[in-house]
């Protein structure tokens, strides 16, 4: 019975890693550059990255400090727009959180004085290039929304770890599309069973991750 499960699931990885970028076909696993390792500061991780797009269906908190009958949770319609108290129609979409707080702050100016706004996403509903997805031996195989300064050892906690098939050393991180697309070789075993800092690496949105099974 173990060994037709293991089966199953290998058959399955083989058609999700395929199916989603040819990779297995290619050979890519385990080869191209290594990825450089992350900053060793919180502030250089966020300062490289790129933060956080707003998209269509997120869901935002606005919090209007001092006022909290114009604060309110509102989700960003399929046009890219949101409207709150005494705010109409604004595009949301494409915007990072901290500039859409501003835009919201300016137009309440006309009703509040000197108004402190915050926007929070609360519930992710990113496009492909504003996530990282995870694919193969992963605990739970799932697309997560970016955030700034996300690492590989982040995704690989929110994903749960590797299975006990996977070969996390012969990983691939695969970025970019099209003729600028590049492989970038993770260490994964090395960095969750190992516990080496070094094999952790930034990532960035639209990044894919591909951890192949072992043949052992």
């Amino acid at each position: 019975m173990k060994d037709l499960k293991r089966i199953i699931r290998s058959i399955s990885a083989i058609i999700v890693v395929s199916v989603a970028s040819g990779c297995a076909s290619n050979g890519l696993f385990g080869q191209g550059e290594s990825l450089s390792a992350a900053p060793q500061t919180a502030e250089g991780a966020v300062s490289d990255s790129p933060d956080y797009l707003i998209g269509p269906l997120d869901e935002l908190e606005i919090f209007v400090w001092g006022a909290p009958e114009l604060s309110t949770k509102v989700s960003v319609r399929p046009d890219g727009r949101i409207s709150t108290p005494l705010v109409a129609d604004m595009v949301a979409a494409g915007k990072t959180p901290t500039h859409l707080a501003s835009d919201v702050k300016i137009a309440l100016r006309e009703y509040v004085k000197a108004p402190e706004v915050t926007v929070i996403v609360s519930n992710f509903s990113s496009t492909f290039d504003q996530q990282v997805r995870v694919l193969g031996e992963a605990q739970k195989p799932v697309a997560l929304p970016y955030q700034a300064g996300m690492t590989v050892l982040d995704v690989m906690v929110s994903v749960g770890g590797l299975t006990e098939f996977a070969a996390g050393n012969r990983a691939v991180l695969i970025r970019g599309k099209g003729a600028k697309r590049k492989s970038y070789r993770l260490r994964l075993d090395d960095l969750l069973r190992k516990g080496s800092i070094s094999a952790n690496a930034p990532v960035l949105p639209g990044d894919v991750i591909l951890i192949p099974e072992s043949v052992f």
